[in-house]
């Protein structure tokens, strides 16, 4: 067994040693960017069949030792066409390879960025995180598109209910409502809301290059909604490189997509054309989740020497079912049923019927011109047009039925059967003579069933079109000018119609003495519309170690909104007013570069934002909100960053005082009367911490930390207005106290970790750590009308939650394949990731607060992916 032990340690030994005896030489070389001549940070070189490899400095250097003989060598960079080089080694000797210059592997991609106001590093002074297309496909799988930006500090991305497409995501505490999220630079954030319906975007992962989120007020020239943040998603245009792929994925619950990439390059008529689409059908993790999507990817370019057309066009026609958040999970229902325990759905002949389901397709359309008018001088143009049709489902009734049908005892969903069943046999002979639901023939009188629950639709059409221009001028070497007009025009038409009267004739509304039959429009009927333009100007000021900008806005907005519903066509009420408001804003910033390594950076701003249009026209009518006012934003934020060949570490700290908040609710008085409730000089100040750590320990192995320390809190007590919910007449005030309460549904404290091992040439592996703690449960400000209750609402529990990740390369006839396998949730961890919050009085008078109810994590899932090349 010794002498064994002792050969297998001599040939380890000798191997090691020949190993080091090997004959090498040594290959260096800059690699830079091929338009711009600037060095690339970051690109990799890699000796072919083989695990040597390199990467390039902060000068773009690069040094390594090559086994001696003949050798290929390929240079890569994200964004960029790779390159090769066939060299022969000799031993001892090295070989200088002076400039290697990469092309952008995108057509239009550099000249998009201009428009799109991406940052960059050790330049642009703003806390930004970058996640490449890379990223996104190692990470994104069966997970919602939102979830690929959790690596980022601050950045809270949850399922929400878990239906396909109905995630939501909160930047340092801020919702989607005050994220700018642009594609391309194009706002798709709701001209109306502020929301972004992620569903709409489906298919966006497939043709995404890069993200970039910019936390705070960000780079952005426009004005747009980045309080908390911004979030630039580059799509990647027109591919340089002929060829494509086709990717098979499934999870372990039930859904499978397919999809497939083709270009063609760039032809010798310099056009060239990118398509990218996908299927995503079957079952999803939550009950009654199913989901039944397309999406669609197509970049058609044209080079015209000194100018450039790219079109573009996006959608994702879906369906899908839902769990609407008024239907979340009390703790003892997730303790009976499970965190996939869905309260909308239940069977009709034997077949699942959600109450809520999704249906929607909003294509959107980009045609860019890029012109190079001179050395100094270049034009970015975009024109687009997108138009929504769609919807969601759901229930209404009135009385015992007015939320939902009855459900079973043993399974705890709906009895779909007995409510049709219960239309069908409600005869109300005495309402359906008055209104006419009722037959006579041969002199027998037949009456019609009144349904006491049906099914609706809510409809949400609308058409958005608009054109956004860029032009950049070098005024000296160390000073341009960016000047620019941002226009937009929405349309919104919103109704409800019957979608099914479950086994009844006619659904009768006492409120408006009316019957109702399948398809027709019931509740409401309005058209919103919008109107924007805007101009910006920015100059940057860029010499040595040191860069700046300031930059400005103005912009006005007009709302106005017709209701075919609420009044008759002739009245002069029907249509509104068009409202006229002005905002604007104005931020600046600097960055000085300390040495190769150091730099420090601070930027601030300050704006005015036209509130939203649902804040212009209350009580769901045409009376104008003469109380409304502008929402303003005060900012200001400090950085530092170190960066080497292997390391770069960012810290940065924030304030932000949002102010004068307009803010809708509602609620019941003892009577059982329901009120609505306007606020319009709410204030919340947000400040935090953030760091990030990026760690590239050897040419395998990368590992990476990030953290996100935040305080933010309602800053004052306020009166709000109460209409009638009946006559839409303003009643009264009432008293709220917020100062000082948490603001909740995110996390104020992110810590995570992350890690990429290439263990071979062939297998790659990583990790994702996520910890969240400080996160509390939602409330409305209108809930705290008492002034002895100034306790914090329900904290949630602190959860970690652990992915991950598993590659394998491979040749199928010999066409580069990959194999991949994500984990989500190793660890099974299932906790409350959303939640209502809720008021308790006890009996010496003080208030304790409690989970009202609340969306649960989904547990452990996989996914399994296979990719091939050609």
């Amino acid at each position: 067994m010794k002498k064994n032990l002792f050969s297998l340690l001599l040939v380890v030994c000798f191997m090691a040693f020949g190993q080091m005896a090997m004959a090498q030489g040594t290959v260096k070389g800059i690699i830079q960017d091929a338009d711009t001549d600037e060095p690339l940070i970051g690109a990799t070189v890699m000796v072919e069949g083989t695990t040597t490899g390199a990467t390039t400095n902060l000068d773009g250097a690069f040094t390594m030792d090559v086994a001696a003989g003949a050798q290929t060598l390929i240079f890569r960079f994200v964004g960029y066409a790779s390159e090769t080089k066939e060299l022969t080694i000799q031993d001892g000797k090295t070989i200088d390879l002076g400039i290697i210059a990469l092309s952008s592997g995108s057509i239009g991609l550099d000249e998009v960025k201009v428009i799109a106001s991406i940052a960059e590093e050790r330049k642009t002074p703003i806390a930004v995180s970058n996640i490449t297309a890379q990223e996104i496909e190692n990470n994104l799988g069966s997970q919602e598109f939102p979830e690929v930006m959790k690596n980022t500090p601050s950045v809270y991305p949850t399922k929400s209910g878990g239906g396909y497409g109905d995630s939501r995501i909160n930047v340092r505490g801020f919702d989607q409502r005050n994220v700018a999220v642009l594609i391309n630079g194009i706002p798709v954030n709701d001209m109306e809301n502020g929301w972004v319906y992620w569903s709409n975007w489906a298919g966006l992962g497939d043709a995404t290059k890069t993200i970039q989120i910019q936390r705070g007020l960000g780079a952005s020239k426009l004005a747009i909604n980045s309080v908390g943040g911004t979030i630039n998603i580059i799509t990647k245009t027109t591919d340089m490189k002929k060829g494509g792929s086709f990717q098979q994925s499934m999870t372990d619950f039930g859904r499978t997509k397919s999809m497939l990439s083709l270009s063609t390059g760039k032809m010798k008529s310099g056009t060239a054309v990118t398509f990218v689409g996908s299927r995503t059908s079957g079952n999803n993790y939550v009950d009654a989740t199913y989901v039944d999507a397309w999406s669609y990817f197509l970049s058609v370019s044209q080079d015209l020497g000194k100018h450039q057309l790219v079109f573009t066009a996006i959608g994702a026609p879906q369906i899908h079912g839902q769990r609407d958040g008024f239907n979340m999970l009390t703790e003892s229902e997730y303790e009976t049923y499970g965190t996939k325990y869905n309260k909308n759905w239940g069977y009709l002949y034997g077949d699942v019927l959600n109450s809520r389901e999704n249906y929607y397709h909003k294509p959107q359309m980009s045609l860019n011109w890029y012109w190079t008018i001179s050395d100094k001088t270049f034009l970015a143009t975009s024109a687009y047009l997108s138009f929504g049709t769609g919807g969601g489902s759901g229930t209404l009734g009135y009385d015992s039925y007015e939320y939902d049908p009855p459900r079973s005892n043993y399974e705890g969903l709906y009895d779909w059967g007995a409510m049709v069943d219960i239309n069908a046999a409600n005869i109300d002979s005495a309402n359906a003579r008055e209104v006419g639901a009722y037959t006579v023939k041969d002199g027998d009188t037949s009456f019609m069933s009144r349904s006491n629950l049906i099914m609706r639709n809510s409809v949400n059409n609308h058409t958005w079109y608009g054109v956004l221009s860029t032009l950049k001028h070098n005024l000296t070497d160390n000073l341009d000018l960016m000047v620019g007009v941002d226009a937009r025009y929405y349309k919104g038409e919103h109704y409800r119609e019957v979608r099914d009267l479950l086994g009844g004739d006619y659904y009768y509304d006492y409120t408006m003495g009316a019957v109702y039959m399948k398809d027709d429009i019931i509740a409401y009927h309005n058209d919103g519309i919008v109107t924007y333009t805007g101009a910006f100007t920015q100059l940057e000021y860029s010499t040595g170690n040191f860069s700046s900008f300031v930059a400005a806005s103005v912009s006005n907005t007009w709302n106005k909104r017709i209701d075919y519903y609420s009044y008759l066509p002739e009245e002069a009420k029907a249509e509104s007013e068009t409202l006229s408001d002005v905002g604007y804003n104005a931020k600046l910033g600097a960055n000085y570069n300390l040495n190769e390594n150091h730099n420090v950076f601070m930027n601030a701003g300050y704006y005015s934002r036209v509130p939203e249009f649902r804040f212009m026209f209350l009580n769901y009518v045409n009376d104008v909100n003469v109380d409304r006012n502008n929402e303003t934003v005060l900012s200001a934020e400090l950085g530092y960053g170190f960066t080497n060949d292997w390391l770069n570490f960012r810290l940065n700290a924030y304030y932000t005082v949002w102010d004068d908040i307009s803010k809708l609710g509602s609620y019941y008085s003892k009577e059982g009367n329901r009120y609505n409730v306007y606020f319009h000089n709410l204030k919340q100040v947000h400040t935090g911490i953030e760091a990030n750590l990026d760690a590239r320990l050897t040419n395998y192995m990368t590992l990476g930390a990030f953290a996100g320390i935040g305080d933010w809190k309602y800053g004052n007590d306020v009166n709000a207005d109460v209409y009638d919910d009946n006559t839409l007449e303003k009643v009264g005030t009432f008293r709220t106290y917020t100062k000082d309460i948490k603001v909740p549904d995110a996390p104020q404290t992110h810590i995570g970790f992350y890690g990429k091992f290439n263990v071979t040439k062939e297998i790659d592996l990583g990790f994702n750590l996520n910890y969240y703690d400080n996160n509390y449960a939602n409330f409305t400000p209108e809930t705290r009308t008492n002034e002895n209750d100034r306790a914090q609402a329900y904290k949630l529990p602190a959860f970690t939650r652990v992915d991950l990740r598993a590659g394998f390369a491979f040749k199928i006839a010999g066409l580069d394949s990959y194999a991949a396998m994500n984990c989500y949730n190793l660890f099974d961890t299932e906790k409350v990731i959303e939640g209502e919050d809720k008021s308790v009085k006890l009996d010496d008078g003080t208030y304790v607060h409690e989970l009202s109810k609340g969306f649960w994590s989904w547990g452990r899932n996989f996914n399994f992916s296979l990719k091939v090349s050609f």
